[in-house]
């Protein structure tokens, strides 16, 4: 009947966080919060080829390091591709919830750290501009291997909200990198 759709939609409209607290930014994050070892579980870009590349690897890793509270912070990320890991360290200028790359002057890669009710994860959202590129990135990073559903279907409303694709998610029973590289 209508009435039992109408009150379907409600719940359902009801029951998700509307995009403008989607697309927010997070609240400053301390150095305890950020500090340590984040796994990669999902992604969507809106640059096609990127988004295939992103298919390709099997685990991502990330690695912040703040050991002097200032705004310049370590981060490493890595990702596997079976046996092989790639490491790529870079240095982040966070202010707030915002952070830029330094990754010298080949492209411009800055975003924000994004609102979610996950406690222990991270939204990030890139904006990558280079002569060959422009693209927008939202990534899922957790402490976990496995969130739970609804913290799932928040980052999917979150990709709805900026119009991204349906996320790549990594697979949790694939092994994450070391921080270092193996001799």
């Amino acid at each position: 009947t209508v009435s039992n759709n109408k009150s379907f939609f409600f719940f359902f409209y009801s029951a998700f966080p509307v995009c403008e607290k989607l697309v927010g930014p997070r609240a400053a994050l301390s150095p305890a919060d950020l500090n340590g070892t984040w796994a990669f579980i999902a992604g969507s870009l809106n640059h096609p080829s990127s988004m295939e590349a992103l298919k390709q690897r099997d685990s991502i890793t990330a690695f912040f390091s703040n050991n002097n509270e200032t705004s310049t912070w370590s981060y490493t990320q890595v990702n596997r591709f079976g046996d092989q890991c790639e490491h790529m360290p870079y240095n982040i200028t966070l202010e707030g919830s915002r952070f830029t790359f330094d990754v010298g002057n080949r492209f411009s890669l800055s975003g924000s750290f994004l609102y979610t009710t996950c406690p222990d994860c991270l939204v990030m959202q890139w904006v990558v501009e280079s002569r060959k590129r422009r693209s927008m990135d939202l990534y899922l990073l957790s402490r976990r291997r496995i969130l739970t559903q609804s913290e799932l279907i928040e980052f999917k409303a979150q990709l709805r909200c900026f119009q991204l694709p349906a996320p790549i998610e990594m697979d949790s029973f694939k092994e994450l990198c070391p921080k270092e590289p193996e001799n």
